[in-house]
């Protein structure tokens, strides 16, 4: 697999070159004769070409590395983003604005601590360098002064920012009722009929009635849209045959990950720790005087798996590790020694054998694993070849016959997930595909790469009811069961509602599931979510009936009391809904202050200059 050096090279330097004409653009030279320095006025204040360039490039960039792929100019203006960008911009030229009004700013110690804070300007020994700063700036055209002024220009808008929405609390009425509907208990009983509930068999549905069941539930016959695509790709483990492995290199990849391979003897250990030495004593005094470990986990009012430590080393026990490894008893205690946390006692639960996995049973993995790595690169490497082809006007049946890509045929649809449908990458570029779009070389996450044809689309179309006969026929039934029960269970509702649960179960000879305590939080396996719903907004006592898979639910709410304020559960629910609604109230407050800021401000903006940065970007 040769790649033409002479073609590539021609080619870089033409990027190069283009590049450079790029970057050079971005002083927007040329608009009236004239350079462009400023897209518009906020209160006075320029909003800087360079600025709103940077900032549209930046948030360009990051749209394009979570799709996965370039996006035109075109597409970039009808998503938003470059209004975004100009409204973010201009909010911040307002604040910048008023901070310097009132006086707000920060000290040289700030923007300095702030410098020494980003990594990107750290020399090669993790150290602030100013060299790698002055280099790392003028890569993106800033001098330093300037991007100093904007670390100040961050922190005089932080300031104010937090001046003006902080503090914010949820006012009580909205918390009592978002911890009223999530938090309230319910004790529910629920009986579940199935078709042996029915007092006489469900009779096999006839042809109309089948016929009726197609056409009422038609989305369940129609089948999707087919995608006819012709591929052309490569992975990794297609190569893995191909690839020879130094024996040397397996060695030392063996002796990198020895510590994998080859496992000392451990324990399942767990460890209770005491404030001081006296009370981890009077601790172990208990236990040698009869008292469990748990007892003393429960009087320390913590639960067992506070002190679980896991499956551990004799060496990462430290000081408590010979006695530890001495005990043969799963449950034995041992203690008090010294942790790294204070005194403790410690019981092992279990003991792991030292595991050995050697080179020659290693050497499969091992062997894959670099052949993997060789496979990735030397697909990396063609990369640029494949794309060249491509663009050159190559098929996809060219590309396979001239390179070590492999051609092949799918009828994909959604949900398919066998052989390169497997991949996520080709799923979202199959959906994507429209007829006549020129194919493009695409990554696979395991390093493979793609390129696709869509060929042709056959359109959802609804399945002949003679294809799906007995499909149609079971679900008619089904219906019918679901229709039958639901009636009963209509018919024994008044009957559940004024007997009450137990009385009602004895006389119908039903059993009843039931559920104490549950909150909207929690989740009932077994039960559908509607009739969980349904439950938690009906009455106490009031029968609620619920058809589902050939089967009726026949449920009551037996007892509903307030939320706990006191449990656990219902805290971290109130801890959550605090943190939300108030970090919302605050981005509505500082949205509003912004807003106003910019109505008092005047905001003027150079459309003309505006299109000359955009420029740029076609």
């Amino acid at each position: 697999m040769a790649k033409p050096k002479s073609k590539q090279n021609i080619f870089v330097w033409i990027l190069m070159g283009l590049l450079v004409l790029g970057l050079a653009g971005f002083g927007v030279d040329g608009f009236l004769g004239g350079q462009v320095r400023s897209i518009g006025q906020v209160g006075g204040r320029d909003i800087g070409a360079q600025n709103y360039a940077r900032a549209l490039q930046n948030e360009i960039r990051a749209i394009e590395q979570q799709a996965g792929q370039a996006l035109p100019f075109n597409q970039v203006q009808a998503m938003g983003i470059d209004s975004q960008v100009r409204a973010q911009l201009v909010t911040q030229a307002a604040l910048e604005a008023e901070a310097e009004r009132i006086g707000i700013s920060v000290g040289d110690e700030t923007v300095q601590q702030s410098l020494m804070e980003i990594s990107a300007f750290r020399g090669p020994g993790g150290e602030f360098d100013r060299e790698t700063y002055r280099f790392a700036l003028q890569n993106i055209g800033m001098t330093p002064s300037e991007f100093e002024a904007e670390l100040r220009h961050d922190a005089a808008r932080a300031i104010l920012q937090a001046a003006t929405a902080g503090g914010t609390t949820t006012p009580g009425n909205l918390r009592d009722a978002l911890i009223g509907h999530f938090a309230t208990r319910n004790d529910l009983a629920v009986f579940t009929l199935d078709e042996s509930a029915l007092e006489a068999p469900v009779a096999v549905p006839s042809q109309s009635a089948v016929e009726a069941y197609y056409e009422d539930n038609i989305e369940r016959f129609t089948a999707p849209e087919i995608r006819s695509i012709t591929y052309a790709w490569i992975t990794p483990s297609m190569l893995l045959d191909e690839i020879e492995i130094d024996e040397e290199a397996l060695r030392a990849l063996y002796e990198s990950r020895r510590s994998e391979y080859v496992q000392p003897e451990r324990r399942l250990v767990e460890r209770l720790v005491y404030p001081d030495e006296a009370m981890a004593r009077a601790a172990m005094a208990e236990i040698e005087a009869g008292a469990s470990f748990e007892d003393l986990v429960a009087a320390r009012e913590l639960d067992i798996e506070d002190t679980d430590m896991g499956d551990v080393s004799e060496a990462e026990l430290g000081a408590a590790g010979p006695a530890v490894f001495a005990l043969t008893e799963p449950g034995a205690v041992t203690g008090p020694h010294a942790s790294p946390v204070g005194p403790a006692i410690f019981r092992m639960n279990a003991v792991l054998s030292a595991q050995e996995t050697t080179f020659e049973e290693a050497l499969p993995e091992l062997r894959s694993e670099l052949a993997g790595d060789s496979a990735r690169r030397a697909i990396a490497d063609e990369f640029d070849l494949f794309e060249d082809l491509l663009a050159g006007g190559a098929t996809l049946e060219d590309l396979a016959g001239e390179t070590a890509l492999e051609l092949g045929r799918i009828d994909w649809e959604r949900g398919a997930s066998e052989g390169i449908a497997a991949y996520e990458e080709f799923r979202e570029a199959a959906a994507a595909a429209s007829e006549g779009d020129f194919p493009e070389m695409l990554t696979l996450e395991n390093g493979g790469v793609f390129a696709l044809r869509l060929d042709g689309i056959t359109a959802p179309a609804p399945r002949p009811l003679d294809t799906v006969q007995s499909e149609a026929r079971e679900g008619a039934r089904q219906h019918a069961v679901e229709a039958a029960l639901e009636e009963r269970a209509g018919q024994l509702a008044p009957a559940l509602a004024s007997d009450g649960v137990d009385a009602f179960a004895q006389a119908q000879g039903l059993n009843a599931e039931r559920f104490d305590q549950v909150t909207r939080t929690d989740r009932l396996p077994g039960l559908p979510d509607t009739l969980r719903e349904r439950l938690f907004s009906a009455d106490t006592g009031a029968p609620v009936v619920l058809a589902r898979e050939g089967r009726v639910y026949l449920g009551v709410v037996t007892d509903r009391q307030p939320a706990d304020p006191d449990d656990a559960q219902t805290g971290q629910l109130i801890a959550a809904v605090d943190q939300q609604i108030a970090s919302a109230l605050s981005q509505d407050i500082f949205g509003y202050f912004a807003r106003a800021l910019e109505r008092e401000a005047g905001i003027s903006l150079n459309q003309q200059a505006i299109e000359a940065v955009h420029a740029n970007f076609r």
